[in-house]
């Protein structure tokens, strides 16, 4: 049901966030950036792929707890694990946001949801593929409290979707609301940068947590967004583990247990390391912009994209009902797309042949899936025409020197 939820969902994301550009082009705003949206997208893809493999994991584990450890028993029908699961899914959410900003080793993986120095929907998607796994042991309570597994499941979910509309710039303040909704106001201020912004906002549909625990701000200036060391890259890929390196290179700077106690430490804690930058310092920082080969391979990224939204629906539709391993190759392959293509992005020179490695490994797949002369012939003939086409206009590209011409910006990055 949940994976569902999420699934019939993404044609409704896509269409809002179109309904979204439209609206801040009719008022003269630019809200988006291309390659920064995709990498979005493609952190939310990465993301839904890998729990594919990883949900039934999650709810096993929940469900475990649940038959092994609840000390409460509802009847059937009661409303009340409902409300628990509301109430629960919330406020553990509210403590689990809280101690991914505060504590490396879960930031490492929270803080892919942050790179982006934009602030639209499209930045709702950019999802950590390891979040699920962090969040469990918060969520534990609930088993212990009685609600059943396809009550926790559907809730988490639907507090997601919730949480899709609150990233955008276009909704103003929201009157009385604001007082108990999370609202874009208030989750603007979460993604901010301003010291002043800086881990406040952590709730998920209710903004009272923060309220009653002291981790409440209200915007005011104009917030600047990202994370205190800007990632420099569009790649996806690398978006999941870039915080981990990070972690990993101020830990080496240090001595003894430093070295292991850094994880569990705040980002904000780093002996050997510069302070946090100040308000003048954030407001005059200018945006990662991608490469000079930006604006043509934009469009053959987008390309590459499209379908890539296709595969995901289809294997969040089939991965309660297909075999786990046939869906690794399609998996695989969606995974390799978008490192190729954060590669383009980028200005990587390996780029380039990874991708068209790439194109000849999915024509080959689908030759093979689709064997001579059956009637999925045709089907084979052309992927392989589109593959040889895509591959044309990578050529084409790189000959120009419109591609796989790496930038100062990635290099230092």
């Amino acid at each position: 049901m949940p994976s569902i939820l999420i699934a019939f969902a993404i044609p409704f994301f896509l269409v809002l966030i179109a309904v979204e550009l439209f609206v801040a082009r009719r008022r003269g705003r630019e809200v988006y950036r291309l390659a920064d949206a995709l990498a979005d997208l493609g952190c939310g893809i990465g993301q839904q792929v890998a729990m594919v493999f990883g949900a039934a994991v999650l709810l096993a584990a929940y469900d475990w707890l649940h038959v092994h450890g609840s000390l409460v028993t509802f009847p059937a029908g009661s409303p009340w694990p409902w409300v628990i699961a509301f109430v629960g899914v919330d406020v553990l959410y509210y403590a689990w946001h809280r101690a991914s900003h505060e504590v490396n080793l879960l930031w490492a993986v929270h803080a892919v949801h942050h790179q982006s120095e934009d602030y639209n929907l499209a930045v709702a998607l950019r999802q950590a593929v390891l979040s699920g796994f962090t969040s469990l042991p918060f969520y534990a309570p609930m088993a212990f409290l009685g609600v059943p597994t396809a009550v926790y499941a559907t809730m988490v979910a639907l507090s997601t979707l919730y949480q899709f509309w609150i990233h955008t710039e276009l909704v103003g303040k929201l009157g009385a609301a604001e007082l108990v909704l999370n609202t874009p106001s208030h989750h603007r201020v979460h993604h901010a940068v301003n010291p002043r912004y800086l881990d406040r906002n952590y709730g998920a549909i209710l903004i009272v947590w923060d309220r009653l625990f002291g981790s409440f701000a209200e915007e005011r200036e104009r917030p600047v967004y990202g994370v205190t060391k800007p990632m420099a890259s569009f790649n996806p890929v690398w978006a999941q583990v870039q915080t981990w390196a990070e972690v990993a290179g101020k830990g080496r700077q240090l001595r003894g247990l430093d070295r292991l106690r850094i994880w569990w430490k705040s980002p904000a804690w780093n002996p050997a390391g510069a302070a946090l930058p100040d308000e003048e310092t954030v407001q005059a920082r200018p945006k990662h912009q991608p490469s000079q080969a930006g604006r043509a391979l934009q469009v053959y990224a987008l390309v590459q994209f499209a379908p890539l939204v296709a595969a995901t629906f289809v294997l969040l539709l089939v991965q309660g009902s297909a075999p786990a391993a046939r869906l690794v190759v399609p998996a695989l392959f969606v995974l390799w797309t978008l490192l190729t293509v954060g590669g383009l992005l980028d200005g990587r020179r390996w780029a380039v042949p990874a991708e068209l490695a790439r194109l000849v490994a999915l024509a080959a797949a689908v030759a093979a899936w689709a064997p001579l002369p059956s009637g999925r012939a045709l089907l084979a003939l052309a992927t392989g025409l589109l593959a040889a086409a895509m591959a044309a206009w990578l050529l084409a590209g790189a000959r120009r020197g419109l591609l796989g011409r790496e930038p100062a910006a990635a290099r230092q990055g």
